[in-house]
């Protein structure tokens, strides 16, 4: 009764009904217990009028002060709210210049991204990418590519790609070159890119004490570098091993900013590996060759077990497939758990076109291969398994529906499946909502598969 009495915005009205209200919660108990001892007494009727005037009095009171409490407290909120614009979560595509474009070595150079629109950003969990479209000349539709974040801050109002020109392999249908030559020769600072949020599932863990090992090569080093940041900001007292390989000096980008992190974190530890070496890289290096598992095994463990009391840890990979792919098994062979090997790699070999496009069947026409439906191309196709994955036979087939990682990690290539399941190469790293699929991963399961592309 009270919140309701209280919530009268009229002044007088909510006086009043304070006023009954106290009254009668005063008069009725106080009249009973008067009549029940003395009833005949007038003294105790005068009493009981001048108890239920005071409590009408004191409600009306109260009612006028709870309105201006209630009064002052809406000024105070509006006043805060004033010349503050409703903040809107950031979903989709979204525009930011170029504020500084900052070369890094060689074949690696880092962009700085500021909104557009001058809003405040998201911070992102030190391992995450992000996903940019760039209009690119003579090319039929917007590229989309992902790149890992570089660095971290507390409080962002930028993020930094640094992203490797890449060379442009012939013989292939969307070389993996065009983005990132573009990005070298196009843009500028001043140059507006659309970008989503921050995403993937690649991140170091900042509440964990258990050591952790990152390793990189060539523009693999990106992620780490937030990483290894973010660790130094907020979990100093966590072991930190760096292992990053290239192949000389020239190559190596990010040197002295991740000396200067070891400098301020007694717990980072860096170990350069390079397998070319130049004199004038001598005393920047601490082992030549490469970054194996003969080095974690011989130098990392033996320091780890005399700095941490074991030799248990977390490895992050990233850098090229082959040299992925030659870690993962060597920390296998070792006995690390693959449960403790976390890997990201944007980088997947693209099938080269093919000589003649699959048979296309027509749409009547009954037949015991299985069919692949592209709706919005017109298209039905037998699905041929040499082709890999969904995306690999779409664009053999001359379909080419927006893509970027080719791995599972970006979500990018996501489409909708109305008939018909498919099977997953490995497991996704993207989020999948239902009745959708990755189809840089995927093949199909069923005899029909009916695809939103």
């Amino acid at each position: 009764m009270l919140q309701e009495i209280r919530e009268i915005s009229n002044p007088l009205f909510r006086a009043i009904a304070s006023g009954i209200f106290l009254s009668t919660l005063v008069t009725i108990p106080v009249t009973t217990a008067f009549y029940l001892f003395n009833p005949k007494n007038e003294a105790t009727h005068r009493l009981i009028v001048y108890a239920s005037l005071a409590s009408a009095a004191i409600g009306t009171i109260g009612g006028i002060a709870t309105g201006r409490s209630k009064s002052i407290d809406s000024k105070s909120v509006t006043s805060q709210n004033e010349g503050v614009e409703p903040s809107t979560e950031w979903k989709d595509w979204r525009k930011f210049v170029v504020d500084r474009k900052v070369k890094e070595s060689e074949s690696i150079t880092s962009f700085y991204l500021k909104p557009v629109d001058g809003g405040s950003i998201p911070n992102h969990i030190p391992g995450q990418f992000l996903t940019i479209q760039l209009d690119i000349p003579e090319q039929p539709k917007p590229i989309v590519r992902t790149y890992s974040l570089s660095d971290y801050i507390e409080s962002p109002n930028y993020y930094r790609l640094s992203i490797k020109r890449e060379p442009a392999p012939s013989d292939t249908i969307a070389p993996p070159g065009v983005a990132s030559n573009f990005m070298h020769d196009s843009i500028h600072e001043g140059s507006i890119i659309a970008a989503k949020p921050p995403a993937g599932k690649f991140v170091l863990d900042l509440n964990s004490t258990q050591p952790a090992v990152l390793i990189s090569n060539g523009v693999g080093i990106t992620p780490m570098i937030s990483m290894a940041k973010a660790a130094t900001l907020l979990n100093p007292q966590r072991h930190i091993w760096f292992l990053h390989g290239a192949r000389d000096g020239s190559l190596h980008a990010f040197r002295d900013e991740v000396n200067a992190i070891a400098e301020r974190n007694p717990h980072l530890h860096i170990a350069y590996c390079y397998s070319r070496p130049t004199a004038a890289d001598e005393g920047q290096y601490q082992h030549k060759g490469y970054v194996d598992a003969n080095l974690i095994k011989n130098v990392v463990a033996p320091e780890m077990e005399k700095l941490c009391g074991s030799s248990v840890a977390d490895y992050f990979l990233c850098g090229s497939p082959s040299f992925m792919d030659s870690l993962r098994d060597g920390l296998r062979e070792w006995g690390v758990p693959d449960k403790n090997v976390l890997f990201e790699s944007f980088a997947k070999a693209k099938p080269k076109k093919s000589e003649q496009p699959q048979e296309i069947i027509p749409k009547n026409e009954n037949s015991d291969a299985i069919e692949v439906v592209f709706n919005k191309s017109g298209k039905t196709i037998n699905w041929n398994p040499d082709r890999g994955s969904i995306l690999d036979f779409a664009e053999a087939n001359e379909i080419y529906p927006d893509h970027s990682c080719r791995v599972g990690v970006c979500g990018t290539c996501a489409c909708k499946i109305s008939e018909g399941e498919v099977e997953y190469e490995e497991k996704p790293t993207a989020a999948v909502e239902s009745g959708s699929v990755l189809i840089c991963i995927s093949r199909p399961k069923t005899a029909k598969i009916v695809l939103d592309i």
